[in-house]
C-alpha cells in the first residue's frame, strides 16, 4: 500500500480483501451473484417485517440498501474510468433507506432486481480493461483500485448476508 493512503482507506481495503478471501473481482463476483440465486426466499418471507432490534432494518430494508449501493459503487467506476474528473461526494444511508419505500415490495422483487444489479455490474466490470482496473481512484474520503470498487460490491453483499444470517433468522422460526 502506498503511504499516501489514509489509514480510514487501507482498513477499509484490508476488510474489502479479507472478506473476499483473495478471490479475483471475477470471482468474487460471480460468487456473489450464485449467492443471489441461492437465496431462500420462503426463509426471508418468513422473517416478514420483523427485525432483531427496535430501529434497525427490515430485510426488506437491507436488499434495497443492497441494490442502492450497488448502482452507487457503480456509478462512482462509470466516473473514474470514463475519466469525467468528479470526486463522488457521500451518500447518506439512513434518509436513502427512509425514502425507499422497500417495505412496500416483495422479498421476490427485490432479490429479482437485486439479481439483474449484479448482473449488470459483472458486464461493466468486465468491460473495463485490466491495466484500468489496476489504477487507483477517489470518492468521498477514500483512494483505492477501481477493481476494489468492484470487491466493495461483494464485500457489502457478504457483510448483510452474515448480519441477516446471524441477527434475523432466528425471527423465521
Amino acid at each position: 500500500m502506498e503511504s499516501s493512503e489514509t489509514p480510514k482507506t487501507s482498513a477499509f481495503l484490508e476488510y474489502i480483501y479479507e472478506l473476499n478471501e483473495g478471490k479475483t473481482l471475477t470471482e468474487a463476483l460471480q460468487q456473489s451473484l450464485d449467492d443471489v440465486n441461492q437465496i431462500d426466499m420462503a426463509h426471508l418471507n418468513n422473517i416478514g417485517f420483523r427485525t432483531y432490534q427496535t430501529g434497525k432494518w427490515t430485510i426488506h430494508q437491507i436488499l434495497q440498501h443492497l441494490i442502492d449501493w450497488e448502482r452507487i459503487w457503480c456509478f462512482r467506476a462509470v466516473l473514474f474510468a470514463r475519466q469525467e474528473g468528479t470526486i463522488p461526494d457521500a451518500h447518506d444511508q439512513e434518509i436513502m433507506v427512509d425514502n425507499s419505500h422497500a417495505n412496500d415490495r416483495s422479498i421476490e422483487e427485490l432479490v429479482d432486481e437485486l439479481r439483474l444489479v449484479r448482473q449488470s455490474s459483472i458486464v461493466l466490470f468486465e468491460s473495463f480493461r485490466k491495466d484500468l482496473l489496476e489504477l487507483s481512484c477517489r470518492f468521498f474520503e477514500y483512494e483505492m483500485p477501481l477493481s476494489a470498487l468492484g470487491l466493495a460490491i461483494t464485500t457489502h453483499q457478504i457483510h448483510h448476508f452474515r448480519v441477516i444470517q446471524e441477527r434475523y433468522s432466528h425471527l423465521a422460526e
